[in-house]
């Protein structure tokens, strides 16, 4: 049942042509409502939306939310590129030009976020790795595999996310690869990490679904020789808290600027999610 007083989440994915991309994005939607419950927010209504090949398109959802009511849009999209810095706020400008009414802000792109690299370290956990024994990681060579950017400030934020990954947790090293638009590719960093001596190598999958890159990422990781490769992100708990994190923190600068009646009304995230949140 959806609560009336909470301003509505609009989810926007990239979409794909590839239906595993769409039912992840669905999955990780139902993790996000269950997870809203939990933190002050029973009821929030959660709405998906697609910048391409798939339906409902980020317009028609928009359409759907009542005039004079607020909306949040949260990109489903783990680095800030072209889709998240020129795309979306086009879109966004379209709409609300269509419908003067319509009050509508976005939120920050999922990462960076502490939160994230818990997440890559639950699907390694799945692939067989022990990403939770400290000698283990200290053995092993991650690929942090991206699709990849145009935009260099996108694939500089996985780079130093990487490095930060190595710093914190004490892998052995963490290079980033990238399917598309840049270098190192995934199977290249495999093997520099292998050629540097790593006892073991694995890649993290650095996707939120399943789809073209992810394909593609570990036939070439496996075929470079690579020990394990983890599947995308998807509705893992802690990608649907950050979803989360993102929206409260919009919602809340989107509330100061409307009445009491129109604020989202939530309990405050425990003192160590917001520790998290800052983080990203």
């Amino acid at each position: 049942m959806r609560h009336p007083r909470l301003t509505p989440l609009v989810a926007v994915a990239h979409g794909s042509r590839d239906p595993r991309a769409a039912a992840t994005v669905t999955r990780l939607l139902s993790v996000v409502r269950a997870r809203a419950a939990r933190r002050g927010l029973p009821g929030l209504d959660v709405r998906a939306g697609f910048l391409d090949h798939c339906a409902p398109s980020l317009p028609q959802v928009l359409g759907s939310v009542p005039d004079g009511a607020p909306a949040v849009v949260v990109p489903l999209l783990l680095t800030a590129a072209y889709h998240s810095k020129a795309d979306i706020p086009a879109r966004l400008a379209a709409a609300a030009a269509a419908r003067p009414g319509l009050d509508v802000v976005s939120a920050g792109t999922l990462g960076p976020h502490r939160l994230l690299l818990a997440a890559l370290e639950r699907r390694l956990r799945e692939a067989g790795v022990a990403a939770g024994d400290a000698g283990a990681r200290a053995a092993t060579g991650v690929v942090l595999a991206a699709a990849g950017s145009s935009d260099p400030a996108a694939n500089a934020t996985v780079a130093e996310l990487a490095a930060r990954w190595a710093r914190e947790r004490g892998w052995r090293a963490v290079l980033p690869g990238y399917a598309s638009a840049a270098g190192p590719r995934p199977a290249e960093s495999v093997r520099a990490l292998r050629d540097g001596g790593a006892a073991r190598v694995v890649v993290a999958t650095y996707l939120l679904a399943p789809g073209y890159f992810a394909d593609k990422i570990r036939d070439a990781a496996l075929g470079a020789g690579a020990d394990a490769v983890s599947a995308a992100l998807g509705a893992a708990p802690e990608v649907a808290d950050v979803v989360l994190d993102r929206y409260l923190a919009a919602a809340a600068d989107l509330a100061g600027r409307r009445t009491s009646e129109t604020a989202v009304h939530a309990a405050p995230a425990p003192a160590h999610e917001r520790e998290r949140a800052a983080w990203g």
